[in-house]
C-alpha cells in the first residue's frame, strides 16, 4: 500500500496565549538568512517562501517547520521563559519534532 502525504495548511490566524496573532506569508523576509519572524507587539507571525539569500522556494514541509518554530517562541514568550528563548538550537529542534509528530497524527 502507498503511503499517502498529507499536507497540512498553515493558518491564517491563532491564539496564543491571550494574544490573537495573524500569520502572513510573503515572498521573502526581509532580514537575510531568516525564514520566518514572530512580533509580539504586532502580534504577526511572517513566514518567507523562498530564500532572501539564494533565491530558491522553500518547500512546503520548511515553510510549516518555520510556523511551529515562530510558535514555539511565541509560547516560550506567553511563558516568560526567555532564556529557551533565546536558545535558537532548542527551538530549532523542538520545531522539527513538532512538525513530524503533527505529520504522522491521524485522527479517525
Amino acid at each position: 500500500m502507498e503511503k499517502k502525504t498529507v499536507r497540512h495548511p498553515i493558518p491564517r490566524k491563532m491564539r496564543i496565549g491571550n494574544k490573537q496573532y495573524s500569520i502572513e506569508i510573503v515572498e521573502a523576509m526581509l532580514e537575510k538568512r531568516h525564514r520566518g519572524r514572530i512580533s509580539y507587539t504586532a502580534q504577526t507571525i511572517r513566514l518567507g517562501q523562498r530564500s532572501n539569500v539564494t533565491n530558491k522556494p522553500y518547500t512546503h514541509e520548511q515553510v510549516k517547520e518555520t510556523f511551529w518554530h515562530e510558535v514555539i517562541h511565541g509560547i516560550l514568550h506567553d511563558m516568560g521563559r526567555d532564556t529557551l528563548n533565546r536558545d535558537e538550537r532548542f527551538v530549532n529542534e523542538f520545531a522539527y519534532r513538532l512538525n513530524k509528530a503533527i505529520n504522522s497524527a491521524r485522527f479517525e
